[in-house]
């Protein structure tokens, strides 16, 4: 991943978080929470704007939040119909001092959508039969045309749903895949120009760290073999380095 281009970090289930290089084949690791006790273990991730902060989020609902992420509340402690499995950025803002004032949504292995910091709501996949369990969310955050605001959420077989202003791009639905998908991201080609796909596409992401690119997002490259601490769990877009200065939430 170019600190300056477009790419993607992963998480996986310890807490791990981390960037690849498709041009060096270089893994980085980023301030995370490998070592550390967890009540429950990691599903999911998600990247501030420009990298400036990033989330966790555990199957209990607890989040973690690094850099200059806001921490937002949680469904850490509260009944859930079904575990989390997921999150996603979502719509923000830019406050006086030029921090960032993020929102962000947990989705649960049944479709369920729970939103933070005022992220509204636009449909789920809750109460509806699924062919596999959902496993991760991904918000659009930069739709043209007077779109409203959407989100995709992702099952296991590589099923994609799309809410909102967020289009359709494809899937890895009835396809043969080697490890389960467990992710998915917003990906935009922002610095190729305009095509037909503008700002809408989403990558995702296997169990063993292949990535499958849809739409507008660039394929930059699979971690396959490169991450082997603890299955990658989640995926999440970013264009700059995040800020490594981590602190937690619960």
């Amino acid at each position: 991943m170019a600190e300056n281009g477009p790419g993607y970090v992963l998480a996986t289930s310890g807490g791990g978080v981390y960037g690849y290089d498709p041009s060096t084949r270089l893994v980085t690791t980023y301030p995370s929470l490998v070592g550390l006790p967890l009540n429950a273990p990691i599903v999911g991730l998600a990247m501030g704007v420009n990298g400036t902060g990033y989330y966790l989020v555990a199957q209990d609902g607890g989040i973690f939040a690094f850099g200059a992420a806001p921490f937002h509340g949680s469904m850490g402690g509260q009944h859930l119909n079904a575990p989390i499995v997921g999150m996603a950025l979502g719509p923000s803002g830019f406050n006086p001092d030029g921090s960032h004032d993020y929102t962000y949504y947990l989705v649960a292995k049944d479709g369920g959508i729970f939103a933070f910091g005022g992220a509204p709501f636009v449909g789920s996949m809750g109460g509806q039969h699924l062919n596999a369990p959902i496993v991760g969310m991904a918000f659009g955050p930069t739709l043209e045309g007077g779109l409203p605001i959407g989100y995709w959420l992702v099952a296991a077989d590589g099923g994609v749903f799309s809410f909102g202003g967020a289009s359709f791009r494809g899937s890895m639905g009835g396809q043969q895949l080697n490890t389960p998908i467990v992710g998915i991201a917003f990906g935009t080609d922002v610095l190729a120009g305009v095509d037909a796909n503008n700002d809408q596409g989403y990558w995702l992401v296997g169990a063993d760290g292949g990535v499958f690119s849809f739409g507008d997002a660039p394929y930059c490259g699979s971690a396959v073999g490169l991450i082997t601490s603890a299955p990658v769990v989640g995926i999440a877009s970013t264009f700059t380095l995040p800020a490594a200065n981590p602190g937690q939430g619960s």
